[in-house]
C-alpha cells in the first residue's frame, strides 16, 4: 500500500483553511454560509441517458453511441473563480446501461507525453485524468480511477477522507473496467504540436457498489461524481518533456482543472463534488432539480466546519450551537428544520430534521453523512 501521505500531499494549502473558518457571534445560518463562500457554491450536475446499445470502447468519443450524450461545459480551475479559466479545454460526458457508466473525455493538449506503464502507478506524477465517485452520498467509502495517456491504470478504494484519517486501499481494483486511450498527435514527441488525447472507460456497476452495499441501478439514482485533469508545465531537453521545477529542484506544482469546482486545492472533499442523476427518458428532457435533502445538508458541513476549526485551535469540540454562531432553527425552502448537536471533547453528532416530516440527517465529526431511520409503527 503506497502512503497516504503521497496522496495527501498534492492537494493541501498550508494555510488555507485557517484563513477560510472564522467563528463569528450568534447569526442566522443562512448568513453564516457568506463566511464560506467557495465552500458553499453550487455543484455541477450532469443528468446521464440509459441506451441499449454500449459505446465501443477503442478511445474513439465521436462515434454515433456518444453522439447521445452532451458534453460539459469546459473543466475550470479547482479552486473556482480564486483561479483564471485553464488554458486547455477539457470536457466530458456520459452513458449508461444495465451493466455499465461509460464516461469519455476530450483532453486538449499540444504536446502529450506519458512515462509511467504499470498499474497502479502513481499516475497522477504524469499529467492524467481522474474520476472519483461516491454512490452512497455519504463521503466515505468512495472510489478514484486515474488514468495517463498510455492507458496506465491507478484505482482505489477510500475508506473516508485524507482529512479523517482515511486509508487509501490501493489494493483494491475496478474489476471488469475497460479503458482505452487515443492521441490526437504522437505520444512522447516534442517536435510536433498535437492536439490532444481522449479516453474512455466502461465501469461495472458491481465493481463500484458490490458486496452487501450493492446498490440497484435505476431511473433516479443520484450519485456524487467529479472529474479532474492534472496537468504539469514543462519544457523539452534532450528531446524529451521535462517537469519545470524550482530553484531547489523539486517539480513545480502541478494544475488541478476540474469539472465541477472544490473551492480548494483538494480533490478529497466529496461533498464538493458534483451529482450524477441517471435517467432512463430517451429525448433528454430530464434536468436536475437540487433536492430537499441537499439542502439540508448543507447545514450540517456548515456546522462540521466550524467545529473543525475550533476543535484545531482548542483541541475540544464544542457542545452547543449557540457558540459556534448557529440557531437551532432554520427555514430550508419553506420547511422549518431544527438543528441538534451532541458532543463530547473528541466527538460530536449533529442532526436536522425537518419538523413535519421528521426527515432526520446526521453528520459526525469524521464527516460521515446519514440518514437517520425512522422506525415504522406497527
Amino acid at each position: 500500500m503506497r502512503s497516504i501521505s503521497i496522496c495527501l500531499s498534492r492537494f493541501v494549502k498550508p494555510g488555507l483553511t485557517a484563513a477560510l473558518f472564522a467563528l463569528p457571534g450568534l447569526v442566522k445560518a443562512q448568513d453564516a454560509f457568506k463566511e464560506f463562500p467557495d465552500l458553499f457554491t453550487v455543484p455541477e450536475s450532469y443528468v446521464v441517458k440509459h441506451v441499449k446499445q454500449a459505446p465501443v470502447i477503442d478511445g474513439d468519443v465521436e462515434d454515433a453511441v456518444w453522439q447521445q450524450a452532451k458534453w460539459t461545459q469546459d473543466f475550470q480551475d479547482i479552486e473556482g473563480r480564486l483561479k483564471p479559466q485553464p488554458p486547455l479545454q477539457t470536457n466530458i460526458k456520459m452513458l449508461w446501461d444495465d451493466s455499465c457508466l461509460y464516461v469519455a473525455a476530450r483532453i486538449k493538449d499540444p504536446h502529450v507525453w506519458a512515462t509511467l506503464t504499470h498499474h497502479d502507478d502513481i499516475v497522477y506524477r504524469d499529467n492524467d485524468f481522474e474520476l472519483f465517485i461516491d454512490p452512497n452520498n455519504s463521503t466515505h467509502k468512495y472510489f478514484e480511477i486515474e488514468v495517463n495517456a498510455l492507458n496506465t491504470i491507478f484505482d482505489l478504494f477510500l475508506t473516508k477522507p485524507y482529512r479523517n484519517n482515511g486509508a487509501a486501499v490501493t489494493g483494491w481494483d475496478t474489476h471488469g473496467l475497460r479503458s482505452a486511450v487515443k492521441v490526437q498527435g504522437t505520444l512522447n514527441d516534442p517536435s510536433d504540436t498535437d492536439k490532444g488525447w481522449t479516453v474512455e472507460m466502461a465501469i461495472p456497476f458491481k465493481a463500484i457498489a458490490g458486496g452487501f452495499n450493492r446498490a440497484v441501478i435505476k431511473n433516479g439514482t443520484m450519485w456524487r461524481i467529479n472529474f479532474s485533469r492534472v496537468e504539469y508545465d514543462t519544457k523539452v531537453q534532450n528531446g524529451k518533456y521535462v517537469k519545470l521545477q524550482d530553484n531547489a529542484g523539486r517539480d513545480l506544482p502541478e494544475h488541478n482543472w476540474v469539472w465541477s469546482n472544490q473551492g480548494l486545492i483538494n480533490m478529497h472533499y466529496p461533498e464538493r463534488w458534483g451529482y450524477l442523476l441517471f435517467s432512463d427518458h430517451e429525448a433528454g428532457d430530464v434536468i436536475f432539480e437540487m433536492p430537499y435533502a441537499e439542502e439540508q445538508k448543507k447545514y450540517l458541513w456548515l456546522v462540521y466546519y466550524k467545529q473543525k476549526q475550533w476543535y484545531k485551535d482548542h483541541h475540544e469540540y464544542l457542545a452547543q450551537l449557540s457558540k459556534l454562531g448557529i440557531e437551532t432553527k432554520v427555514n430550508i425552502n419553506g420547511n422549518d428544520n431544527e438543528l441538534k448537536l451532541e458532543a463530547t471533547t473528541h466527538q460530536f453528532m449533529l442532526y436536522i430534521t425537518d419538523s413535519k416530516t421528521k426527515a432526520t440527517y446526521t453528520i459526525d465529526q469524521d464527516g460521515l453523512v446519514q440518514q437517520q431511520i425512522i422506525p415504522k409503527t406497527p
